[in-house]
């Protein structure tokens, strides 16, 4: 196996990366880095990495969580304690870097003190990325902190779960995937932008923050419609039903309608013509009022075939169903390893499988597998040390060193929804002029798929808080792109592009005449993404999907809950998000080649496939010896105690996490038992699993009696990791985030003035400004055409009267009227 793991030299093969401090979301950056070719060293100390012991392990004592973020990395130990030119030593390492990624804000692991303002001093152009729990300042500033407590403070566990208690959530591998992506976003623009300048960037990450990116959808929609989300149910979410993992005769599915007329044909295959012709449950929000009804109908006719069965089925009548793989499913999937998906990976002795690169280049793929470096290991990389210039690519004019990293950078934006725009919004964020192209015959469904007279008249369109935060900063224009006139200007606006982005069904883009093949020829050096959710070349490329569908096809939900139950979902919609970031991520480094060479190329990434690297430790476990995960439901491999204890009042929890022997003596004496902190025999995690339940009765007495945020600020005094598990819409008055000027005050036509959450990413002590709001439908069309393409009025007058551009959108009957009209 390890003789086939690809060694290619990568589009970032001229890029030195430094890795200090012990953190999974640094950790992860830095990994994203060596995926290219990056010349990655990650500095220990003589113990190791402590991630280096993180459970799950293989059989013969290795982390396949560490395995996962640190494969083709190399490794080199620097012991400050003892060595008196420790502190020398890693300033030379860095002075001779290009990029430097710091986890001490997580843990310093005795990293030697360096002075980084005198190395960036001496080294102008060095990209410097640190990253913390919740940012240098605000009141959870010194919090102790783990994965879980995090994710509760950031309202990602109290929704899931029984109605009655207690929350549900995933092990502890998933906010350091989200700001690894984050940390990677943040340095890969900035080496886009150091291609002119030759001026590096000082960026700080928040992991609290860069969780809100999955939250900030339900946090506005908590803006807009009020404290309405409560606990539903296992595999249940609020606005959207059915949108869970069923059983069927063989096999779990995941079902998912979103539209009305999913909902229809979801009803007509299982026969369901009562409740499919009901106008009281057309729509989700509304279907969620007769759950328990509405189950009762369709649960047992799901058992009647097997989920494969359903899944073809559902291909034919385009509902978002698919079936829900155990990770021996997904280790036997053929098409994922010739994806890259799943990737080979020598672990010491052990040739074991783990979650490649998502980010899927085509003609500058990433590496395939490679060895995870023990302690002190250099590993053979190829690294050009040439420097990052521009010279090969157009002349993008002159850039202010002092702007945002992606000034100068246009973007035409074919995506709709979540992950789509929340790629082309970060990208708008940093910098990028983002062009949005909708349509009035079919404008983004983030603006609400109710087609009827009074949604449409009222404009209601204008009004959704989702599409207001995935599309601030851009500008926007309508096309209909099924006719010749609305095609051409769209070929015109791409010649000008350095970047597509496309997350339609594979093949949308292609059948009108702007696939990647047509695009290529007019603009050479244009980065075209699809962002389906398959891949545009597998069996499943035609399966109409939302976030949803990603998580319940990812295996992820397999190993959530406990042993005996369902799986169990963690969010609505979990996948879109995280696929809007692996799409920004592989942009920015075809963008980096782009800039390079002048030649473009197609990105073909398979949202799905962004999923898997949340059940990555699990996959690298079972393809060694077959070992089936173990579900631990709130409980933890590694942490003794660790759960949601229930609080006083109405469904009010806290989640806690004991990580060390120190934080254990002093939860035991803040509980009253300060016997337990004086017993040597259960110093360690393993011998305190014997009394596990007890502790967890000892905890929820002591809990119980106590406000959330009161037993949040003992825990905390005692630096015992906790975090007290907040609903949404609790985070619109968060006096952390309000503390660090996360939500900012935006003005809008139909919307007023309301907050719009800012990156996780900051080059100052404040966020990025938000320059201005969503566009109106087709606000930007004479500012476009004319400025950018020079259509002169009458040809813009006579482009709104034919219904190829215009402000409006159309509703049911107008749409049918326009169809017949232009047959």
């Amino acid at each position: 196996m390890a003789g086939k793991m690809e060694s290619s030299m990568g589009v970032l093969s001229n890029l030195r990366v430094v890795e200090i401090g012990s953190s999974a979301a640094t950790s992860y950056c830095a990994r994203l880095f060596a995926d290219f070719g990056a010349d990655v060293q990650k500095v220990e100390p003589p113990a190791g990495d402590p991630l280096r012991r993180s459970a799950p392990l293989t059989s013969k004592g290795q982390s396949a969580w560490f395995a996962f973020l640190n494969f083709n990395k190399s490794s080199m130990i620097i012991d400050h304690p003892t060595d008196p030119d420790a502190i020398a030593q890693l300033t030379g390492l860095v002075e001779r870097c290009d990029i430097l990624v710091d986890g001490r804000g997580v843990d310093a692991t005795d990293c030697p003190p360096i002075d980084i303002v005198a190395i960036r001093q001496r080294r102008p152009g060095l990209i410097y990325l640190e990253a913390s729990w919740f940012g240098n300042e605000g009141p959870y500033a010194g919090f102790a902190a783990t994965d879980s407590t995090v994710r509760a403070l950031a309202g990602l566990i109290k929704l899931v779960g029984p109605v009655e208690g207690p929350p549900l959530h995933a092990p502890d591998f998933q906010t350091g995937i989200l700001a690894g992506l984050w940390g990677f976003i943040a340095v890969a623009s900035s080496a886009v932008a150091r291609m002119q300048s030759e001026k590096g960037r000082s960026w700080s990450l928040s992991i609290l923050e860069s969780s809100l990116t999955l939250s900030e959808y339900l946090m506005f929609q908590a803006f807009a419609c009020g404290d309405v989300m409560r606990r539903v149910g296992t595999n249940r979410f609020w606005p959207t039903f059915p949108a869970g993992i069923y059983e069927t005769k063989k096999g779990w599915l995941g079902v998912t309608t979103g539209t009305p007329a999913q909902w229809r044909e979801f009803c007509d295959m299982l026969v369901l013509s009562e409740l499919r012709d009901d106008p009281n449950l057309a729509m989700g929000v509304d279907r969620l009022q007769h759950v328990d009804k509405i189950e009762r109908e369709f649960m047992p006719k799901l058992k009647t075939r097997t989920a494969q069965e359903w899944f073809s089925e559902g291909l034919k009548r385009k509902v978002p169903i698919v079936p829900v793989p155990e990770i021996s499913a997904l280790l036997q999937d053929a098409e994922k390893k010739e994806r890259g998906a799943i990737v080979p990976i020598l672990v010491g002795e052990e040739e074991c499988l783990t979650v490649g690169s998502m980010q899927r280049l085509t003609l500058t793929p990433p590496r395939r597998g490679g060895k995870v470096p023990a302690p002190a290991e250099q590993q053979a990389i190829v690294n050009t040390g040439r420097p990052l210039i521009g010279g090969a690519a157009r002349s993008y004019g002159c850039i202010d060193a002092g702007g945002p990293p992606l000034q100068g950078i246009r973007v035409i934006d074919f995506s709709m929804g979540w992950a789509g725009p929340l790629c082309t919004r970060t990208l708008a964020d940093l910098g990028a002029d983002v062009i949005k192209i909708e349509a009035i015959q079919y404008p983004d469904w983030w603006r609400g798929v109710d087609r009827r007279p009074a949604y449409v008249g009222s404009r209601m369109y204008e009004m959704k808080p989702e599409f207001c935060i995935m599309n601030r900063n851009k500008r926007g224009i309508t096309l209909d792109l099924k006719r010749p006139q609305g095609v051409a200007l769209a070929k015109r606006l791409s010649v000008g592009a350095d970047i597509v982005v496309d997350n339609y069904s594979v093949d949308v883009l292609p059948k009108l005449g702007l696939g990647y093949d047509v695009l290529r020829t007019l603009n050479p050096r244009v980065v075209m993404i699809s962002m389906s959710a398959f891949g545009t070349t597998t069996v499943g490329r035609n399966c109409r999907a939302y976030g949803s569908t990603f998580e319940q096809a990812s295996g992820l939900p397999c190993v959530v809950g406990t042993p005996s139950a369902s799986p169990v979902m963690s969010h609505v919609a979990f996948g879109d998000a995280v696929g809007g970031l692996n799409g920004c991520a592989a942009v920015l480094v075809a963008l980096v080649h782009a800039r390079n060479t002048g030649q473009g190329q197609f990105i073909d990434l398979a949202q799905v496939e962004c999923m898997m690297p949340f059940a990555a430790p699990w996959i690298t476990i079972q393809s060694i010896d077959g070992t089936l995960p173990k579900r631990y439901g709130n409980r933890h491999p590694q942490f003794v105690p660790h759960g949601c204890f229930r609080c006083a009042g109405e469904d009010n929890w806290i989640v806690v996490a004991v990580t060390d022997e120190q934080m254990w003596r002093r939860l035991a004496i803040l509980i009253g038992r300060p016997d337990w902190a004086r017993d040597v025999s259960l110093q360690s995690a393993d011998a305190r699993r014997n009394i596990e339940e007890l502790i967890e009765t000892v905890i929820e007495d002591w809990s119980v009696d106590r406000l959330a945020d009161q037993a949040m600020a003992e825990l905390q005094s005692a630096k015992v990791a906790a975090g007290v598990a907040r609903l949404p819409s609790d985070l619109l008055k968060d006096q952390h985030l309000k503390s660090r000027d996360f939500l900012q005050e935006v003005e809008r036509a139909f919307v007023g003035l309301h907050p719009q959450p800012s990156m996780p990413i900051r080059e100052g002590a404040g966020p990025y400004p938000i320059r201005s709001g969503a566009p109106t439908l087709g606000q930007h069309n004479g500012d476009i055409l004319s400025n950018l393409l020079g259509l002169s009025v009458a040809e813009i007058e006579r482009l709104a009267s034919e219904g190829i551009i215009g402000t409006k959108m159309l509703s049911e009957g107008e749409l049918a009227k326009a169809r017949t009209a232009s047959r």
